[in-house]
């Protein structure tokens, strides 16, 4: 059986809650973080990044409650509702999800934000090791300008932390990030979680840190990327962040200062947490 580990975007608050989710289910027996394959996008793929480098759950848990272990983060005022409200604006005039895709990137190369050095070296000290593991892991991110999506591993002659950098640009917050020559932006842009590129797996455990309701149109948003991977006789189950863990969440995901409550909501929900697997 392959397994493979779904880990979608949600700020500096949803690393932190993955990964107190990830060890309350190890605390509870059920720990899913040796899973075969993991597909990372945003928050997803530096959680991704670490695991698949076989950092321990508990040094990532502690790297994200206890204040002397965190690293330092770039704070960014982002109201979900807003921006959601003010990417719906942009796209007023927009059809087809290549267009979209598109007029997102034109949105994120034109936005007013810190130097990519300055972003680069945040990202870099999340993540301890710079090459690429062993195990397969799956980065995605987006083509500012073509506006097709781009699945990095460790094959594409691309860098760890670029590729992390690129799945963690979100449009208009951070700055699109340049790889041989080419611009590109989170991977949310395509869809929060990008669950249809562990297609193969028998088992799929997707994290969705801000749920699955998508925050911008996608040509794959969750519930249709799980029902195409039952389909094809895959195992499915979906975790959601709780009442107590979207509290923890607050307004601003990017806000550093939720990694300690989202960290530990995280793991209580985790702990509390059975996993149910669906198939049909």
């Amino acid at each position: 059986m392959t397994e493979a580990l779904v880990l979608g975007g949600g700020g500096v608050a949803g690393i932190a809650w993955i990964t107190g989710l990830l060890a309350g289910l190890a605390d509870a027996g059920q720990d899913v973080a040796g899973a075969d394959v993991i597909v990372g996008t945003s928050a997803g793929s530096t959680v991704g990044a670490q695991l698949a480098h076989g950092l321990g759950l508990e040094e990532l848990y502690a790297r994200q409650v206890e204040p002397e272990l965190q690293t330092f983060e770039l704070a960014a005022d982002v109201d979900l509702e807003s921006y959601g409200a003010q990417m719906a604006h942009l796209l007023r005039d927009t059809s087809g999800h290549p267009e979209i895709r598109r007029a997102i990137g034109r949105f994120a190369l034109d936005a007013a934000t810190v130097p990519e050095a300055v972003r680069r070296a945040v990202i870099e000290s999340r993540i301890p090791s710079h090459d690429w593991p062993a195990r397969a892991l799956k980065i995605v991110a987006v083509d500012a300008q073509s506006g097709q999506p781009q699945v990095f591993d460790n094959t594409s002659g691309v860098s760890l932390i670029d590729a992390v950098c690129a799945s963690s640009a979100v449009p208009g917050v951070w700055p699109p990030v340049t790889i041989d020559g080419c611009r590109y932006i989170d991977g949310g842009v395509r869809s929060m979680a990008n669950a249809d590129y562990a297609v193969g797996a028998s088992r799929v455990l997707v994290i969705a840190p801000l749920g699955s309701e998508e925050l911008m149109p996608s040509e794959k948003p969750l519930s249709q990327a799980v029902q195409e991977l039952r389909a094809v006789g895959a195992e499915v189950a979906v975790v959601e962040p709780d009442q107590a863990s979207r509290a923890a969440f607050g307004t601003n995901p990017l806000d550093p200062f939720t990694r300690e409550p989202a960290a530990r909501a995280g793991r209580e929900q985790g702990r509390a947490l059975k996993i149910v697997w669906g198939q049909s």
